[in-house]
């Protein structure tokens, strides 16, 4: 089942899903547009064959940066940079959440998530985004912008995420 408007606004007000900053406004018929936060890590341009392996690590494939408000990171086409939202979000063990892109934006050749778009019940901390340019064009990306809504399901029987991301607040 995703829950509506009239549902999220409920969970939100009774403290049980929690989204800060939370402005109402962004609160659409069946989901909740979250915003491009100010931390990235951009993949570093000349490495390597890069293994896929189970323990295989990001940090030292790619560079923190931190925007200040106004500026942007310019993507290139074929790029991928790691975003976050600036929303922390805490769901309850008995709810799931689902990161989709904008369509105005995917329409401009921008995705939000690759693969990993699935939020765990019982999460708590700011959604990390893999963003990409699938466009022939550079974009620039803006913090503060509404890159992506959240789509919450319920979860049943509830269950709380212990792995090794809870509690993330950066890329």
């Amino acid at each position: 089942m995703i829950f509506t408007r009239q549902k999220i606004l409920e969970l939100i007000r009774s403290g049980e899903l929690v989204i800060e900053p939370f402005d109402e406004s962004q609160v659409g018929p069946a989901s909740v547009d979250l915003t491009l936060g100010n931390y990235f890590r951009t993949f570093k341009k000349a490495m390597d064959i890069v293994e896929i392996k189970e323990n295989r690590g990001y940090r030292d494939l790619t560079n923190f940066i931190e925007l200040s408000n106004g500026e942007r990171l310019l993507l290139t086409p074929g790029e991928l940079v790691h975003g976050v939202t600036l929303e922390r979000v805490r769901l309850p063990q008995y709810i799931a959440g689902r990161i989709e892109g904008r369509s105005r934006f995917a329409r401009l050749g921008v995705l939000v998530h690759i693969s990993s778009g699935f939020v765990v019940p019982g999460s708590d901390g700011r959604i990390v985004l893999e963003i990409a340019n699938l466009s022939p064009s550079t974009i620039a990306l803006y913090p503060g912008s509404r890159i992506c809504q959240l789509i919450f399901e319920e979860a049943s029987p509830p269950v709380e995420y212990k792995g090794a991301f809870k509690g993330q607040m950066g890329p």
